[in-house]
Order: C-alpha cells, then structure tokens, then sequence
C-alpha cells in the first residue's frame, strides 16, 4: 500500500506511525538505511549490496540526505571516492533494525516450517 493510499484514509498529522512512513518508509530507504548500520560505505559497494540501480540508489541516497538521515562525504583523492554515513537521526533507527529482525527471525521462519 503506497503511503499516499495511506494517508487517504489516515489523519497524517495526528498519527507518527503515518508521519514516520513518510519519512523512512520506502523499501528502498530503509534497505539503504539498513546497510548503512555498520559503518560508512562508497556508492558502488550500497549498490552492489542492495542490488538497486544506479539511478534509483542516488535517488534515495538524495532523499535521506535531504531529510537528514544521510550523510555525504567526497574523498577528492585520485581516484574521487563518495561515501556515505548515517547522521546521528539515522542511526537513531538503529534499534527499529533490531527489532525487526528479531520479528522476522521468530515470526518469518515460522512461516516456512
């Protein structure tokens, strides 16, 4: 369900559960946000490890820097190197990654028995 269905039948401002999924809730947001946990990465290795395209990772890697869950640094040494960190409001979601997967981890594998 798209966030803007969502927000149709939700009072958006009186609800952060909406207002969160406006911020973090695209799958490609938060797969980017995910891989970020351990550290700094360059373009090419987030890309590898999302398996996004090129085009669509830097849109994403735009949009989070712009809500200020990203950020960048430009290496200008031969060769230039981007790298991207989470801010500290991004790694705030640190614990929301654990506790997902610690949903997934119960109730996913369940699933497949």
């Amino acid at each position: 369900m798209s966030s803007e269905i969502f927000t149709e039948h939700t009072n958006a401002e009186a609800c952060p559960v909406v207002e969160s999924l406006e911020q973090i809730g695209s799958k490609w947001r938060l797969v980017v946000l995910h891989e970020l946990q351990d550290g700094e990465r360059r373009f090419n290795e987030l890309k590898r490890a999302t398996d996004a395209s090129s085009r669509t990772l830097s849109r994403v890697l735009d949009d989070l820097q712009e809500t200020d869950f990203v950020e960048r640094r430009l290496e200008e040494d031969a060769p230039v190197a981007t790298y991207y960190r989470l801010t500290p409001k991004g790694e705030s979601l640190c614990p929301v990654f654990d506790e997902i997967t610690a949903w997934a981890d119960e109730w996913l594998a369940s699933c497949q028995r």
